[in-house]
């Protein structure tokens, strides 16, 4: 039962002590695209820190579900430019994910499927809009990015900036902002395909902890329109800049 992560390169929105919510009705400031990126950007623990960054490890656990609640282990490996690697183990097994930054390869025994597979359309679709390590707004501008403020609304009961991102590419991704904390607290993700039909797909960034002078999230949970369920991985381990070959994101053998 091997689910796709896509972490806004996200898992990406990452980066300064630990910043709580205000628990307040008050509109938000008043403010421009750019100057709520900049914030985010000085939040999440300044653009200089983050341009410094080429590697990142995050291992945790992805809740499974089911009666007995199953936890599995997770872990992500990602390297500039875009590259990325899941592992994810159950009952002895492991299943691989692979994107190089152009192609992707996924390995799924727990499936029965024990040969390398290209990813689907909607797999290479949803790997190519995904971010950079840094995510989505991070020095958006020299990665061709505009920016629009849509306004503002509630994210779990606090307020929030709705940004709409036109990526280099044309393809568009909304990004909410907190209004006091100025983190990312929710990402639009690649539709997924349920019932024969698109469904939308939230990313939802909760618990940032400092790591490296970086604030990055430590819950992520993904909630597809119409799933019964939503997908919850809890981070317990982050490295900064760990070697990672290459060769890590290359088709598995």
């Amino acid at each position: 039962m091997f689910r796709k992560v896509m972490l806004p390169g996200m898992i990406l929105a990452l980066a300064v002590p630990l910043v709580m919510h205000a628990d307040t009705a008050t509109a938000p400031v008043e403010l421009t695209a750019a100057q709520i990126a900049e914030k985010n950007a000085t939040a999440r623990g300044g653009l200089s820190a983050w341009r410094g960054v080429k590697t990142m490890t995050l291992s945790g656990t992805l809740e499974a579900g089911g009666d007995q609640n199953v936890q599995l282990p997770v872990v992500l490996e990602m390297k500039r430019p875009r590259k990325t690697r899941v592992e994810l183990k159950f009952e002895g097994q492991t299943a691989v994910q692979v994107y190089d930054g152009t192609n992707g390869w996924k390995l799924r025994p727990f499936l029965n499927r024990h040969e390398v597979e290209p990813f689907n359309t909607d797999e290479k679709q949803a790997a190519s809009m995904q971010a950079d390590l840094d995510g989505p707004l991070m020095d958006y501008a020299s990665k061709g990015t505009k920016l629009e403020l849509e306004g503002t609304e509630p994210v779990e009961g606090k307020p929030a900036y709705n940004l709409k991102l036109t990526l280099k590419s044309g393809q568009t991704q909304h990004v909410w902002v907190d209004a006091a904390s100025f983190l990312d607290v929710k990402v639009e993700g690649t539709p997924r395909r349920l019932d024969g039909k698109y469904r939308p797909v939230q990313i939802y960034l909760r618990n940032y902890k400092a790591e490296n002078g970086l604030m990055v999230p430590h819950v992520l949970e993904t909630v597809v329109e119409g799933a019964k369920r939503s997908e919850r991985i809890r981070i317990d381990r982050v490295l900064v800049n760990p070697k990672l070959e290459d060769s890590q994101f290359s088709k598995p053998q």
